[in-house]
């Protein structure tokens, strides 16, 4: 089965987990659920069903994926696909307030909408409901032992998340990231959550090799991250839906950034110097910007970074000696991120 026709399949029970969790709720907590069904792109600010753009979905596919990989039942693993995905979902509405972001997934945000406080409030809500349905995993019958281990996996993860956010915005205000840093901001901030999906398929399915599964889904995690930095800079954004041009008015440090800010060259100098300077950067420094990226080879360095990721996600599946059809469709899928536009 190819990985669309395996998404085509899991998509809809994967929503249906999601909304089992978010509905039937009091008349009185309608506007706090509609908010986080706003955001989940099930419904517009009255309430009313819409089919919004929702993501990627890739965290939950890959907890079904590698379920199946590890010799398990797909289905066994519904409870925490959702999970990961409502973590994901709870950490971008914090991660819009943080950013100041005023679109995803060409909608305006939550929290220019209702406010930061109201936008605090479903992010939490959001989180307590990923636990709830990991928790679902008893009516699985599975062994306690794996129901255990999942929840320590999420919660681990749910950590690491934070200490990648913290890492995120102290980066903003500081003008010497080196490559290191940015490398074990991102292991925490995006791979973490990707190498816990694949972990927690691998575990549902009692497989023994729970690690080479994380791995692949750490290196893949990496993978992903840097091509979302090459997107951040030069993507399109009819096409990503986010600013293609947000991450360098903000002084983002991505990796393209932070590799030509650590070369010598004297298009070096003058890329730190409108990365230093006190004035705000503007859409007219934007060309200028960009030429420098180009001449300190930024973003040749960045691609081929990523598929370095990219190949090591492989090596390390490759590792699992998981179900041969499931783990092919599985570096189907790492191939087809590698050099993305969405």
């Amino acid at each position: 089965m190819s990985f669309d026709a395996f998404s085509q399949t899991w998509l809809p029970r994967i929503e249906q987990e999601m909304r089992a969790l978010l509905e039937n709720e009091p008349l009185s907590l309608r506007p706090m659920y509609g908010m986080m069904r706003y955001h989940l792109g099930w419904e517009n600010r009255l309430g009313e069903p819409e089919d919004a753009p929702k993501g990627k979905r890739l965290r939950p596919l890959l907890t079904l994926m590698t379920a199946q990989a590890a010799g398990g039942d797909p289905a066994q693993a519904l409870p925490a696909a959702a999970a990961v995905e409502l973590i994901h979902n709870f950490s971008l509405i914090h991660d819009d307030i943080e950013d100041r972001s005023p679109t995803r997934r060409h909608r305006p945000t939550l929290w220019t909408w209702v406010g930061e406080s109201q936008a605090i409030n479903a992010g939490d809500a959001m989180f307590v409901l990923a636990h709830l349905a990991l928790l679902r995993l008893r009516k699985r019958h599975l062994p306690a032992s794996r129901i255990l281990d999942a929840m320590q996996t999420l919660d681990d993860t749910c950590l690491r998340l934070t200490q990648g956010q913290f890492l995120d915005m102290d980066f903003e205000t500081r003008t010497n990231v080196t490559l290191d840093e940015y490398m074990t901001m991102i292991a925490g901030k995006t791979a973490a959550l990707i190498a816990a999906s694949s972990a927690l398929g691998a575990i549902i399915a009692g497989a023994a090799d729970v690690a080479s599964y994380q791995a692949f889904g750490h290196a893949l995690g990496l993978s992903f991250q840097i091509e979302d930095d090459i997107l951040g800079i030069w993507g399109e954004e009819a096409v990503t839906g986010k600013s293609a041009t947000g991450d360098i008015l903000t002084r983002k440090k991505t990796l393209p950034v932070l590799y030509a800010l650590a070369q010598t060259e004297p298009e070096a100098d003058a890329l730190r110097t409108f990365y230093t300077r006190p004035a705000p950067l503007t859409p007219e420094d934007l060309p200028a910007i960009l030429a420098l990226l180009d001449a300190l080879g930024a973003r040749y360095f960045a691609e081929a970074q990523g598929r370095a990721y990219a190949e090591a996600a492989l090596d390390a599946l490759a590792a699992t000696q998981g179900d041969p059809d499931a783990v092919a469709m599985l570096a189907g899928l790492v191939r087809k991120l590698v050099g993305r536009r969405w």
